[in-house]
């Protein structure tokens, strides 16, 4: 199946009157100041618990200037609802290096992956690491290194791994293999290998829509609660949703970048859902335009947008990584020069609350 679903006329706010949309405002209120002395560098992923704390993880990337003043902040930061830092953990030197995304399971153990690295960890709620798939510099690649050629196939080895969605009926790990593969790879909770799909799109393929192809990053994998896997094709300009066995059933194309593709930064960035049983309301964190997407599920059409891009409040520069919490506030982390986490807030009292939770 090839279903393509093209997002078009996204003028901002872009909302359609026939129905009532969610509206967000930026809290400027979280979080509040960090510890005396730390700073973050860029933060690559963000994600909520089952009791609303709020993760980030931060590349420790500071630059010479800010070591003169101050310290690198954690590898992994936990605030409560309040945006107090309740809990920080991790080894520079044993996290994933580029730490890229995070994710909760059903017991509150925390996921993490790194665009630089060939691991994904899992680490409990106070910050002890449980399990690692992969070896560190060990790459599924032609040589082994990150420069080698990926190989897109090894069940013990990963290649640059951004993101991991756990389906918690089952404990099966999905790891969007994607800086350097171009796959996702399926994985039991005990960590040994299931299954795997997807390859490195053609250009042809990429502006056809074929499915189970992708152009560039994988940069993201989110269940939904309609139990499909909602995959980031970030330089498709389109989220891919696959059943549990790879099969593909759909687009949801987010065609504001370029008129061909691929799309060197891409449009699909991250994505979450509203909370209602139906998730009536789809999110889509688009860093090319800098702006969080809010989407009809069903249809898969723009219904508003907010963000934009800049360096004041509410402002994104480089949006990377979103999440949402049980009271319907979304989270936006940012790479590069952003090097934040803002906390978006429902405003309007119709407005269903939201979620990234796995499935």
């Amino acid at each position: 199946m090839n279903r393509t679903l093209t997002l078009a006329g996204w003028l901002f706010p872009c909302v359609l009157m026939a129905q009532a949309v969610p509206h967000f405002e930026v809290d400027g209120s979280w979080p509040k100041p960090l510890p005396e002395g730390w700073i973050t560098g860029r933060l690559g992923g963000v994600c909520t618990d089952s009791h609303d704390h709020i993760v980030v993880v931060n590349r420790r990337d500071i630059t010479a200037a800010e070591a003169e003043t101050s310290q690198q902040a954690p590898p992994i930061i936990m605030f409560d609802l309040a945006g107090n830092v309740v809990a920080s953990w991790g080894d520079p030197d044993v996290v994933p290096n580029s730490l890229h995304g995070c994710s909760f399971d059903a017991d509150d153990n925390i996921w993490v992956g790194g665009e630089r690295d060939a691991i994904i960890q899992k680490y409990s709620h106070d910050g002890n690491l449980l399990l690692q798939i992969g070896t560190k510099g060990a790459f599924d690649s032609s040589d082994g290194t990150r420069t080698g050629k990926p190989l897109n196939s090894s069940p013990t080895k990963l290649f640059n791994p951004s993101s991991v969605a756990i389906d918690n009926a089952t404990g099966d790990l999905y790891v969007s293999d994607g800086y350097g593969n171009r796959r996702i790879a399926v994985f039991d909770k005990t960590g040994k290998y299931l299954r795997q799909w997807g390859r490195q799109a053609t250009d042809q393929e990429a502006q056809a829509g074929v499915g189970g192809v992708f152009s560039k990053e994988v940069h993201s994998v989110v269940f939904g609660n309609d139990g499909f896997l909602y995959v980031c094709d970030r330089s498709g300009d389109r989220v891919q949703v696959f059943d549990k066995s790879g099969k593909f059933i759909r687009n949801l194309r987010i065609r504001t970048g370029t008129a061909t593709l691929p799309d060197p930064r891409g449009t699909a960035w991250w994505v979450g859902f509203s909370t209602d049983p139906q998730q009536k309301y789809m999110y889509v964190l688009n860093g090319r335009n800098e702006v969080v997407h809010i989407l009809d599920h069903e249809s898969g059409q723009i219904l508003a947008s907010f963000g934009r891009p800049g360096h004041q409040l509410g402002n994104f520069t480089h949006g990377h990584s979103m999440a949402v919490d049980s009271r319907g506030n979304i989270y936006v982390a940012e790479t590069d020069w952003g090097r934040r986490v803002q906390r978006f807030t429902p405003v309007n009292s119709h407005q269903s609350t939201a979620s990234t939770s796995s499935k």
